[in-house]
């Protein structure tokens, strides 16, 4: 069958490709439905991502957010029309060792492989989730930025000790405010502290514990562990604020992406014998967690659907590029596609 792929050839520029796929028996055919722009779907449609990258990477669909419906079904997994969160790691080995999100062979969508910005996904079993029934696909479809902060404590779980009196959270943004929500729903006998600096986005921040800015921190607050989802050039403060507060022997978990080389005052990493954690993207396993976390707190979708910023319906290409145009000036939330072309 012929598959149009929507692909980004060049900054503000898409054009269509027309793909031959042949249909297997073991891939699942999946319509996608509803896409969720990230930051780094804007740095290539801007641009802003790096000539080499640029050069080396497109064309290429963009989206790695994203859920669909599966039309097709040979694996006998997936009934027709089931709601399925589409996971955009493409691991090619496994290692005992080392996560699939980790692995140098893994291939990523959008990131030098084509995104969701198809007629029709052709995916490995093995990459789909199935959705709770009646979710909202809006809310669903930044799933996989939800994955990010499940991937991060599942990782915090398994090296920070167990004293976790008080979390802090620096960042409050898009993943802040989920990071902040999962830990609050997670670890209920905790103190959560949101550290943020804009007045508007903390004011989303209604479950937290405690909210402060950033230029007002108390000298004598002490937090055991903390999260920094603040990302870029506040990446540094934010780590230098984190130091300055957590108590030794705490964990530090670092979230947010840096395009640049952040300074580390290591004298007090090593003086507080800190353990600083880096994440990155999620796999399948941490897919699977955020829908059972989905299951089980069902309030948190609730909570998320505060991050629906604008729904734009694409029906044409024009469309596509209008949706990035205006997300582009969205100061909070995620900008959805309600994918109809």
């Amino acid at each position: 069958m012929i598959n149009q792929v929507y692909r980004l050839v060049s900054p503000r520029q898409f054009e269509v490709t027309y793909k031959d796929k042949t249909i297997t028996a073991n891939q699942v055919v999946v319509r996608p439905t509803h896409l969720s722009i990230c930051a780094a779907d804007q740095r290539y449609y801007t641009g802003t991502r790096g000539e080499k990258a640029m050069r080396e990477k497109l064309p290429m669909a963009l989206i790695h957010e994203g859920v669909g419906e599966v039309v097709f079904d040979p694996t006998k997994t997936f009934t027709v029309g089931t709601k399925v969160v589409m996971v955009p790691n493409l691991p090619t080995e496994s290692n005992q060792y080392i996560a699939e999100n980790y692995l140098r062979t893994s291939r990523f969508r959008s990131s030098g492989y084509d995104g969701f910005m198809q007629d029709y996904i052709f995916s490995d079993v093995d990459r789909l989730i199935e959705l709770p029934q009646n979710m909202d696909l809006n809310v669903a479809a930044f799933t996989e930025l939800v994955t990010i902060t499940t991937h991060a404590l599942r990782r915090f779980e398994q090296k920070a000790h167990a004293h976790r009196e008080v979390f802090g959270v620096w960042g409050d943004g898009n993943l802040g405010y989920i990071t902040c929500l999962f830990l609050k729903k997670l670890y209920p006998e905790s103190k959560v502290i949101i550290f943020g600096k804009t007045d508007y986005k903390m004011n989303h921040f209604s479950f937290v514990d405690e909210a402060i800015k950033i230029d007002a921190i108390p000298e004598d607050l002490k937090i055991d562990h903390a999260i920094e989802c603040a990302g870029g050039k506040g990446s540094q403060y934010a780590v230098a604020q984190i130091i300055d507060h957590i108590n030794p022997e705490g964990v530090i978990c670092l979230l947010g992406v840096s395009e640049y080389p952040i300074e580390v005052n290591t004298r007090m990493v090593l003086e507080k014998g800190l353990t600083l954690i880096g994440s990155s993207r999620s796999g399948a396993v941490d897919f699977q967690k955020t829908v059972d976390i989905y299951k089980e707190h069902s309030d948190i979708i609730h909570y998320l659907g505060t991050l629906v910023g604008e729904v734009h319906t694409v029906r044409r290409i024009e469309d596509i590029t209008g949706a990035f145009e205006s997300d582009l000036s969205s100061s909070w939330g995620k900008t959805v596609m309600k994918w109809m072309i």
